[in-house]
């Protein structure tokens, strides 16, 4: 890595590592600067994650080893790149719920987990950037794009954008939303029974296209990463602002695009 103020200065820092055969990355120095941070606060996160997870281990009396072992073999998703891109925060019916049971066993357990304590207060506050970001637009009209949890489910069980939503219901916003998944003609079983008893009032926001909600909106929540989303930038309207809790992407008028934490 290179942090340079200059391209002359970056050329001649290059040129002392001619002929290692490794990557190189040339970036600012205020980029550079806290790629240095970043990789020591991830490499301290980990131990003290490793570490957490081995003092409940050892109370319950299971092998930390063999229990680390195993993640580590997961290089799709555990040991990866996949869930370390700045987005929305998480929901769905897996993680927070583990991470519930994990913590709840380890205070069974009189185990100190600081870290893993941490991670539901950490999705919380996001979840309250997104919304403080919306309300800052100082807009009453709000359209949301994709409020399951990811864009491939109708899964809205934990979504954070469900929880934005209602947010915004109870501070008397109009709100319009459209997920191609969520479709209450074609939901079946516990998803349709959430969306029709837990949160009906959101069903009957819910529009059958992209453009009913464009029609309707002055700020557009990009909620997922549908790919019918790809071209949002050639739909908007020059007064219509965009807040983006995915890093769509796209050519966006940058004084009327807000990203969540970009």
């Amino acid at each position: 890595m290179i942090g340079e103020l200059a391209g002359r200065g970056g050329e001649a820092v290059l040129a002392l590592y001619e002929g290692i055969d490794a990557p190189v990355f040339r970036a600012t120095l205020e980029v550079a600067e806290m790629v240095k941070y970043v990789d020591n606060a991830w490499h301290a996160i980990k131990v003290g994650f490793a570490n957490e997870v081995g003092s409940i281990c050892k109370a319950m009396k299971i092998d930390s080893g063999e229990v680390m072992d195993i993640f580590c073999k997961d290089t799709k998703l555990n040991i990866s790149p996949y869930y370390l891109r700045p987005g929305f925060a998480f929901g769905g019916s897996c993680l927070p719920k583990d991470v519930r049971a994990l913590r709840y066993r380890a205070r069974t357990l009189d185990v100190e987990v600081p870290i893993l304590n941490a991670i539901l207060a950490s999705n919380e506050a996001h979840i309250q950037r997104g919304i403080d970001l919306v309300l800052r637009q100082d807009k009453r009209r709000i359209g949301v794009l994709g409020f399951s949890f990811k864009s491939t489910t109708d899964d809205l069980r934990e979504s954070p954008v469900v929880e934005l939503i209602e947010r915004l219901i109870g501070k008397g916003y109009e709100l319009s939303l459209y997920d191609r998944n969520v479709n209450l003609a074609r939901l079946t079983g516990a998803n349709r029974d959430y969306i029709l008893n837990r949160i009906p009032h959101i069903s009957a926001l819910m529009r059958e296209s992209i453009d009913e909600v464009l029609a309707h909106s002055q700020v557009i929540v990009v909620g997922n990463p549908a790919r019918e989303f790809d071209q949002l930038a050639t739909k908007v309207r020059p007064e219509q602002i965009v807040v983006d809790l995915v890093r769509l992407g796209g050519a966006f008028d940058g004084k009327n695009y807000q990203g969540i934490c970009w």
